[in-house]
């Protein structure tokens, strides 16, 4: 017996009792008898009373309460089944099904939810039905239909079984039917507008992280909320929103713009069956998806392990302080006395072990990487970093100031956010100063995951031993001056900002002219296509002046510091 009993007297908690032993015909909603109990009982406490039956006929759970806060089992069967029960309950004050009925027949997939109108003297009045309907089911405004009322001795009439049958087979056809037609995982995103004023262009970009990660993006909603909910950030009645888009266009994918805590993502995952993701987990794929080199494979692994490691713990974080201690006998202290140590223990200190591990490796690479940037140095060989969003056409550019067309010496370069994670560098000519090496470094992104920066840092570091920065921007699409200046953000914290750089307007071939315009005066950029090779003449003039000025600069500190040395001798 669940729900609030309360102020009841002993016969009426007998009478709750007895609503147990009531059996109905198999496939049946109920039966006139049980009808009328409910009824009774419900007008003698003045509440409503709720009974769960399954489909032999059994009743399963009784609870003083309505749909929502009757007692129903935590029972997946499937994403082509339905839960197996539905859902008896009486309406005290009469009236149709209300809206939390129908929204936990849809949430919790009962087979069906019935509700008993109570009249005068607890009798039994009409009797109103609602089922699911299948996933796009023509003629259908709403996920469930609602059946005609029937007096209380006509209740037994209904072929529940029949319908469910019937509800399932359709449920399972079309379910066969999408599965055929999708090779791709299918995603509803979910961006919440705190009132930035960028919040529908992160909608975009979240959109366009779950399309290179590999998903099929089939609705998009920007959600307006000043404060967020605690455990669900949106709310439970936006949640039954979106669980039921994601019925009907057949998501089997929830992803939030915003980064989720661990009894968050669980909550949400509970209330809408769906596989829940936030950005930080999508760029985290993304980045294993595309590491190609020892390197990027490292920081990848060893970014996923941080991300991974509080959410092992999660709300179990008291469980870490549990130790072998033998009772109190032994002398443990209160709070840590316990069996010895647990799987999440265990757990733990495998990831302990693997981030070490990991650390030590990426050190190693770090010093054989200095070499070669001390090689680069002594040869006395300018060189320029390629810094931008991911996405702006870094690639693109290397590979039309290299002449690599062809492999080897091509760069990976396509039109997805981080496609290449690993630094590259090539051997260039610009007219004036020379052979030159272009590095082309790891796209960076706002509000990049701290663990990401972390396993990044690194290789983002080597940006310092360039002579000039060539800071890449795509002109061509929405928000070119937030997402320049999330570079800089980025490149002042590394302590780069200061250094001499050339701004490429890429992509000046799809850009707005009003745009381009702008966007030209207010940074000084030269407007290129590294696509359509043009404007590539002007950039090169652009960076042998900064590099040019630069070896000025540093042949005049050499100059300075051999007159010092004259004059100390």
């Amino acid at each position: 017996m669940h729900g609030n009993t309360s102020g009841l007297r002993p016969a009426q908690l007998k009478a709750l009792g007895n609503l147990y032993r009531r059996r109905i015909e198999p496939g049946r909603i109920g039966s006139p008898e049980l009808a009328r109990n409910l009824a009774e009982l419900s007008d003698d406490i003045r509440r409503e009373v709720s009974v769960l039956i399954d489909r032999r006929g059994r009743v399963i759970s009784v609870s003083v309460a309505d749909a929502k806060g009757a007692e129903l089992p935590d029972l997946r069967l499937g994403e082509h089944r339905l839960a197996g029960f539905h859902l008896l309950h009486t309406h005290p004050r009469g009236g149709v099904l209300s809206k939390g009925d129908l929204s936990t027949l849809f949430l919790k997939r009962l087979d069906a939810v019935s509700a008993i109108e109570v009249r005068n003297e607890g009798q039994p009045g009409l009797v109103h039905t609602a089922h699911l309907t299948p996933p796009g089911t023509v003629g259908e405004e709403e996920d469930w239909r609602v059946l005609d009322p029937v007096q209380s001795f006509q209740i037994d009439d209904f072929d529940l079984g029949a319908q469910v049958s019937a509800l399932e087979e359709e449920i399972a056809r079309a379910a066969r039917t999408r599965e055929a037609k999708k090779d791709r995982e299918r995603a509803i995103l979910v961006q919440i507008d705190q009132g930035e004023f960028d919040a529908e262009e992160r909608l975009e970009e979240l959109s366009e992280l779950a399309r290179t990660a590999g998903a099929e993006v089939v609705h998009k909603e920007l959600v307006y909320r000043r404060h967020l909910k605690a455990g669900t950030l949106v709310g439970a009645g936006k949640l039954e929103e979106l669980t039921s888009k994601a019925y009907h266009l057949d998501a089997d994918l929830l992803i939030f713009g915003q980064e989720l805590g661990p009894a968050q993502a669980r909550e949400i995952e509970a209330a809408t069956g769906l596989k829940v993701l936030d950005r930080t987990q999508l760029i985290l794929d993304i980045f294993a998806l595309h590491a190609q080199g020892v390197e990027s494979r490292l920081q990848v692994e060893l970014a996923q392990l941080r991300y991974m490691k509080p959410r092992l713990l999660g709300a179990g974080a008291q469980l870490s302080r549990i130790g072998g201690s033998a009772g109190s006998a032994a002398g443990g202290a209160i709070g840590t006395r316990g069996p010895g140590e647990t799987k999440l223990e265990l757990d733990r200190r495998r990831i302990n072990d693997r981030l070490s591990f990991l650390e030590k490796q990426l050190e190693s690479v770090a010093v054989r990487r200095e070499e070669r940037r001390k090689g680069r140095a002594r040869n006395d060989v300018p060189v320029i970093s390629i810094v931008g969003y991911t996405n702006a056409g870094k690639s693109t550019l290397l590979n039309a100031f290299t002449h690599a067309a062809e492999e080897p010496r091509r760069v990976l370069a396509e039109n997805k956010l981080f496609a290449t994670l690993r630094p590259t560098s090539r051997q260039g000519f610009i007219e004036g100063i020379g052979p030159v090496i272009f590095t082309d470094t790891v796209g960076f992104i706002r509000d990049l995951p701290k663990d990401l920066t972390r396993a990044f840092r690194a290789t983002l570091e080597e940006i310092g031993d360039a002579d000039v920065l060539l800071h890449v921007v795509d002109v061509a699409g929405p928000g070119a001056d937030t997402r320049l200046d999330a570079v800089n953000r980025i490149l002042e914290d590394l302590g780069f900002r200061e250094m001499p750089t050339v701004i490429a307007l890429n992509k000046a071939e799809a850009a707005d002219p009003d745009v381009l315009e702008r966007e030209a005066e207010r940074t000084g950029g030269i407007p290129v296509s590294a696509l359509k090779s043009l404007g590539l003449t002007e950039l090169k003039e652009a960076l042998a002046d900064a590099v040019g000025q630069v070896q000025r600069q540093e042949f005049a500190s050499r100059e300075e510091a051999r007159e010092r040395a004259a004059e100390y001798r």
